[in-house]
């Protein structure tokens, strides 16, 4: 790779120059979706820049962006980086506490805050902040606010004027591939959060090899929608914009659906939850269908699943099954692809183990989801999906310049351009995070195939061993039941007990419409979870769910839980993983209760 050819700074310069008043960035207005050029995008980055410049921002000074999706998150990134300065970003649900901490621990001078919310949070932490200057709103006015340090965009912007702009024309000169770009601060299930340390060597390296693995076409449109505080859709983000694509923000992400049929996306990233509940959702619709459209459904899905594996094994279909799928695709497939906006050439799953039976559906009626593997300390992806000879059961064969290699305890061990530089003032840490031949310990235990596919088999970290000596690997089981339209969240608890059993947030909309069909009368959530027609419908769904699994690994016990895992409470990171120290600790009482004696008699061992 030539110095600099694939530095992001360099590449949106290009772009602008090249691009001009084609449309970068599209967002949604009052209803109503407009178009932000690149000749406009360049110009609100450089006067930004200048304002920062003007505060005083050095080179590699720290510049915080606390704020859900919005153009103006990635114009407050990018002018950081044209500064050379490296951007922190901040999840917009994260408590005054835990943006406190990453605003002391980065030393972050400037922080831009998208709404009140965030505003509130960081006012409530600055004053012990003492290295922090200035709170930027982007959205609003903060007129009702006494405190000098903050100031709406536009009054920050008209610092601008101040700055010397022949200084911002030699920082971009001086750009480097080793300059640090960003801080992410990895959610953590346990323990505080660390700084993972990104240059932009390693996002360059991501750029490279997504053009070999999942180019884009120029003026693709992408559906931003994933926080781009997560290191997931903040470098898809980055390859968007190094393609010459359209990437289109979505501040509500409650709004998903919607936006799919408006925005119409060639491309969009998602974590494997999305495509569960649209499996979900389709399958429970399909079950309550008369009898000849139940049919007619699940013979244009095998009829799909047979073209797909034509397409991954490169063999060409029989005409007698392209004339069959062509019709098929006419009744069912193009109207499953149609819930996607109908023009999805592929769609990047990560964050988690997509269930290999979901993987397969989603290709059976025309969706070429790839899903990938990676970490915030390899600037995402590690491997991928191809497009042929795929296996659904793995997670891709390797992205290229990745090097893995399993290790002790069966771990996947990494090493390539695109892992991180360390982690943020602890080195130490970080030492204990590499093996002595610069390979990064993932925690993750896999394996190989003779075709190079990569699979998970465990994670290290969460492995549970049961009383009896089990090996558990909680994911798997959460993944084959959570997978279910009658499933909101699950959480598996099996170490050191006698078998496995369960926290289950049931989705609620599913068990009222149930209760309404059995005609169950409840006057609350609560009794409605109590009622015995509900826990057999939901006690028989799960042991379907999980008949595929070992004996020892399906759940034996479950306790409904009326109120969902959340942020706030600190039972999920912002990613959404279960932080499960938290979640033993608050449900102690409704775990110890399903292991007494006195619930029923207990399940025998396998």
């Amino acid at each position: 790779m030539s110095q600099l050819k694939y530095h992001i700074v360099h590449r949106i310069q290009q772009q602008i120059a090249r691009l001009g008043e084609q449309t970068a960035l599209r967002y949604s207005q009052d209803g109503k979706w407009q178009d932000l050029s690149w000749q406009s995008l360049g110009d609100q980055v450089r006067q930004l820049a200048l304002a920062m410049l003007a505060q005083g921002i050095d080179v590699q000074d720290k510049v915080g962006i606390f704020a859900p999706n919005m153009v103006r998150w990635t114009i407050a990134d990018l002018a950081s980086l044209f500064l050379r300065g490296v951007t922190v970003p901040i999840y917009p649900t994260s408590t005054p506490q835990q943006a406190g901490y990453i605003i002391n621990n980065a030393d972050i001078k400037i922080l831009f805050v998208g709404q009140p919310a965030q505003l509130d949070a960081a006012l409530e932490v600055a004053d012990e902040s003492p290295q922090l200057a200035h709170i930027v709103l982007l959205e609003g006015n903060c007129d009702a606010v006494e405190d000098a340090r903050v100031c709406s965009y536009a009054q920050f912007l008209a610092q601008a004027a101040q700055a010397d702009e022949s200084e911002l024309a030699q920082r971009l000169a001086d750009c480097r591939m080793d300059d640090l770009l960003t801080l992410i601060y990895t959610s953590g299930t346990t323990g505080t959060p660390k700084g993972v340390m990104l240059d932009y060597a390693n996002f360059a390296a991501q750029l490279e090899g997504h053009d070999q693995r999942l180019a884009l076409a120029e003026g693709d449109t992408s559906l931003c929608f994933l926080p781009l505080s997560h290191v997931f859709e903040r470098a898809w983000t980055f390859y968007v914009l190094h393609r010459g694509g359209v990437n289109c923000y979505l501040t509500d992400t409650n709004a998903v659906r919607e936006a799919l049929v408006e925005v119409r996306p060639n491309v969009m990233s998602a974590v494997p939850r999305v495509y569960e509940k649209i499996y979900g959702a389709v399958h429970t619709k399909v079950a309550k269908a008369p009898i000849h459209r139940r049919a007619l459904f699940h013979s244009a899905i095998a009829i799909g699943n047979r073209m797909a594996k034509c397409r991954q094994q490169q063999q060409r279909p029989s005409a007698l099954l392209k004339l069959a799928h062509r019709v098929a695709d006419q009744l069912v497939l193009s109207k499953l692809r149609d819930v996607l906006g109908g023009q999805i050439k592929f769609m990047p799953c990560g964050g988690a183990k997509l269930d290999a039976g979901i993987g397969r559906f989603f290709h059976a009626i025309g969706i070429n989801v790839k899903l990938g593997y990676g970490m915030t300390e390899t600037t995402a992806t590690v491997s991928c999906w191809d497009d042929t000879a795929f296996n659904a059961d793995s997670i891709g064969t390797l992205m290229p310049g990745a090097e893995v290699k399993i290790g002790e305890n069966n771990e996947i061990l990494v090493r390539g351009p695109m892992v991180m530089r360390g982690y943020y003032k602890l080195p130490e840490e970080t030492a204990a995070n590499f093996t002595q031949d610069g390979f990064l310990k993932t925690g993750d235990a896999g394996e190989f195939d003779a075709q190079g596919n990569l699979y998970i088999t465990d994670r290290i970290k969460e492995l549970m061993k049961t009383s009896g000596g089990k090996y558990i690997a909680p994911q798997v089981i959460e993944g084959a039941i959570g997978k279910d339209n009658l499933i909101e969240q699950i959480a598996v608890v099996a170490d050191t007990r006698k078998f496995v059993s369960a926290l289950v947030v049931p989705c609620f909309e599913t068990l009222e419409n149930h209760a309404r069909e059995l005609n169950i009368q409840y006057r609350n959530r609560l009794e409605l979870l109590k009622n015995s027609q509900m826990l057999a419908f939901v006690e028989k769904r799960i042991a379907e769910l999980q008949k595929d699994l070992a004996k020892f690994e399906q759940v034996k016990k479950f306790t409904l839980l009326p109120k969902a895992f959340s942020m706030d409470e600190g039972e999920l990171t912002p990613t959404q993983k279960l932080r499960r120290k938290v979640i033993l600790e608050r449900y102690h009482k409704q775990i110890e209760d399903m292991y007494t004696e006195s619930q029923r008699k207990e399940p025998p061992q396998h």
